[in-house]
């Protein structure tokens, strides 16, 4: 991060929702290391990537707080003065959103309205970051996605989000609030949430070829493109601290896009050793999937002067080892 941007912290008091989870702790150690005055709130939603062991090490230097964004009582004295908000609260699972419409709704628009009401009588001039996705665009029409393609969203989670979104530049028209939305693609990383694949199918690849176990590849012939945590908690940074990025919903990409099939390899090389096992796409996966999706965020780089550091395959590395020094903690 530029010079400017550190300095834009030192001091501030900032929340970070969803703090607990793989990208809002690391975010939150960053915050720490630049000097400011951190409040965490994390609903610990049993099937979501909250854990406390994200956060063991900043428990002395922040305050923690279980509560749902919807409980304005507890989480009103959070947002109280606060500079800076970054909002990564909120479910991700495509699956679990098609099972449980209404709640996936309720933990990703209807919180976040609710915080930015909070924002809005206790912390009017706070920069607030929500933490959107590249699932709002769907199946591409076109390849690298910028923003000014249409909105598709394929699931409940992402039409969820979608709403999330549109709150946040709503009350940056309406109530002249500095909000915006950081659409993401994959992000992976130390912290993310192995156990399963509700956060992401790459966090099940990791866990299976640290164990032994095959990577079960559908297909393979898809594109993707990630994010590296490092990385995307540089661009929530910048993206707080730069006035040009108000009231809009902006692109973050990563690695250039590579196949599910070559991602696979990749991991399994870093790994030094596994097994991939191709199987059947399941129907019910098949009917959201957006095939091939590369990100184009030349916006954001150009606002913020942001761009990633972290290549693929260092990123994988780094995640590696931090989870086979820690499978008791998540696996």
């Amino acid at each position: 991060m530029n010079e400017s941007a550190d300095r834009a912290y030192g001091g501030a008091r900032v929340l970070v929702a969803g703090g607990m989870g793989f990208v809002g702790s690391t975010l939150a150690e960053r915050l720490v290391a630049l000097g400011a005055e951190v409040r965490i709130v994390d609903s610990l939603y049993p099937e979501g990537g909250g854990a406390a062991a994200n956060v063991a090490a900043l428990r002395e230097r922040v305050r923690i707080e279980e509560a749902d964004l919807r409980d304005g009582p507890r989480v009103a004295p959070l947002v109280a003065g606060c500079r800076y908000v970054f909002n990564l609260a909120g479910r991700s699972s495509h699956m679990g959103s098609v099972a449980d419409p209404a709640g996936d709704l309720g933990a990703n628009a209807v919180a976040a309205l609710a915080l930015l009401e909070l924002c809005r009588a206790h912390a009017p001039d706070a920069a607030i970051v929500y933490a959107g996705t590249r699932q709002v665009y769907g199946a591409p029409d076109r390849v690298p996605v910028d923003e000014s393609h249409p909105l598709r969203p394929p699931d409940p989670n992402a039409v969820a989000k979608m709403a999330g979104e549109a709150y946040h530049l709503l009350y940056h028209r309406i109530h002249g609030m500095r909000a915006l939305s950081l659409r993401l693609t994959n992000v992976y990383g130390p912290r993310m949430r192995v156990k399963d694949g509700r956060q992401s199918f790459l966090g099940l690849w990791i866990r299976r070829v640290i164990e032994g176990d095959p990577i079960e590849l559908w297909g393979g012939a898809q594109r993707r493109d990630l994010t590296y945590v490092d990385d995307v908690a540089d661009a929530f940074l910048r993206a707080a601290a730069s006035p040009e990025t108000a009231g809009r919903a902006l692109n973050v990409g990563g690695a250039p896009a590579v196949s599910l099939a070559d991602l696979a390899q990749m991991l399994v090389a870093a790994n030094g050793g596994g097994r991939i096992a191709v199987a059947e796409f399941p129907p019910d996966r098949r009917a959201i999937d957006i095939g091939d999706y590369e990100t184009d965020d030349r916006l954001f780089r150009r606002l913020t002067g942001w761009t990633p550091r972290v290549s693929l395959a260092d990123g994988l590395a780094r995640t590696l080892e931090f989870f086979r020094a820690r499978r008791a903690e998540y696996f």
